[in-house]
C-alpha cells in the first residue's frame, strides 16, 4: 500500500509530495523547496523515513512547483519527468521569478523523459497512471493510483475550487473538461491530493464544488 507525505513549501504554500511503499522506493512530486531550510527539510524527511527516491515528477511546471527540481535531481541523481506541453513553461521560470520579485532558484534540469497520457510510473510495488489534464497549464498531468484510490493532481482541482486559468496556456473550458472527463469518472471514493491546500475527494467536489 502506498503512503503519502505532504510537505508545504515556499511563498505560495505549495504541496510537495513523497509517495512510497514498503520497499522504501519513493517518487518526489513537485518539489517546491526554495530556501536552503526547505531543501534540508525535504532531505531530512526522506532520510528519516529511510526512503530511496527513484523518480522526479512534475504535475506541471509553474515556478512554485519546480523550485526544487535541481536540488532533487542533483542530490538523488534523477532525471526530470514532465509532459512535453509544459516545456515552454519550465523554460520561462527565470522570467516568472523576476516578475514576482523572487530570487532565481538553481535552474531546473531539462526533462530526461516525457510523460504521456497512459504512461505508467512504477516504483516498488506501486503504479501511478498518468492522465493528461490540461487547462491550468497545457501540460498539466494527474497521477492516479488505482490500487490505493488516490490522485495527485497539481493545480487542476482543489478543495472547493479549481486551478487558475489566467496564466499563459490556461483555458477555463479545457480545465472543466479535464476534471469532468478525466477525474470524475475515476470514482467518488478517490482521494484528491492537490497542489495547494487540504486533501479532498472526487465525491465531495462533484457535489459541493461551486465551479463544477
Amino acid at each position: 500500500m502506498a503512503e503519502i507525505v505532504q510537505l508545504v513549501f515556499n511563498d505560495f504554500s505549495e504541496n510537495t509530495y513523497l509517495v512510497y511503499d514498503d520497499t522504501g522506493e519513493c517518487v518526489i512530486i513537485d518539489p517546491g523547496c526554495h530556501s536552503p531550510a526547505e531543501r534540508d527539510e525535504l532531505a531530512t524527511e526522506i532520510a528519516r523515513r529511510h526512503l530511496r527516491p527513484v523518480r522526479l515528477l512534475n504535475t506541471h511546471c509553474h515556478l512554485d512547483h519546480v523550485f526544487g527540481n535541481a536540488f532533487v535531481a542533483n542530490t538523488y541523481a534523477l532525471d526530470l519527468e514532465i509532459h512535453r506541453d509544459d516545456l515552454p513553461i519550465l523554460q520561462a521560470v527565470p522570467q516568472m521569478c523576476a516578475m514576482y520579485g523572487l530570487p532565481r532558484p538553481e535552474p531546473s534540469p531539462m526533462p530526461g523523459r516525457y510523460l504521456e497520457e497512459g504512461t505508467l510510473v512504477t516504483f516498488g510495488h506501486t503504479c501511478l497512471k498518468v492522465l493528461h489534464t490540461p487547462g491550468h497549464s497545457p501540460g498539466s498531468v494527474t497521477f492516479f493510483c488505482e490500487a490505493d484510490r488516490f490522485i495527485i493532481c497539481g493545480d487542476v482541482l482543489f478543495y472547493g475550487s479549481i486551478g487558475r486559468t489566467d496564466f499563459p496556456g490556461g483555458h477555463f473550458d479545457v480545465l472543466i473538461a479535464s476534471i469532468k472527463g478525466k477525474l470524475f469518472p475515476l470514482g467518488d471514493d478517490v482521494r484528491v491530493y492537490p497542489g495547494h491546500g487540504t486533501a479532498t475527494s472526487i465525491g465531495f467536489e462533484r457535489v459541493h464544488n461551486p465551479f463544477l
